[in-house]
């Protein structure tokens, strides 16, 4: 366990040091992950695993959804997109489906990519306005 530790303490500087959009960008990787994972425990019938990992990406989209600023508009128009896929995670959790959990995944791998270049325009508006992050 003593070679995890520095990748632990690195994890943990990574995230405590994270801006609020690299947080967001981490609980969509996280999320993905997760459900990467329960598709295999699927594939391998463990049910255990399954149900854990499922409930683990369901934990990130309730999070994610606590964390909208309801004063925006858009943040209108992606609750109800997190709450489908909170229900759908339910639902393959309930009938070990696989199809569901893909159509998920790939709801959480579009909000990851276009998360990640609201990241990169940011950086480049605030790099041209000499704000260095």
């Amino acid at each position: 366990m003593a070679l995890n530790k520095p990748y632990q303490a690195y994890q943990n500087n990574a995230v405590n040091t994270a801006s609020g959009g690299e947080l967001t960008l981490m609980l969509y990787n996280g999320c993905n992950k997760f459900i990467k994972q329960a598709i295999r425990d699927i594939e391998e019938n463990n049910i255990e695993g399954k149900n854990t990992n499922i409930q683990k990406a369901q934990a990130i989209i309730q999070e994610l959804m606590l964390t909208l600023d309801q004063e925006v508009e858009i943040s209108k128009q992606i609750m109800p997109l997190y709450d489908f896929m909170y229900r759908r995670l339910m639902e393959a959790n309930l009938k070990n489906d696989i199809e569901i959990l893909t159509e998920v995944q790939g709801f959480v791998v579009d909000f990851r990519d276009t998360w990640k270049q609201v990241i990169l325009k940011t950086r480049q508006k605030q790099y041209a306005q000499g704000e260095h992050v």
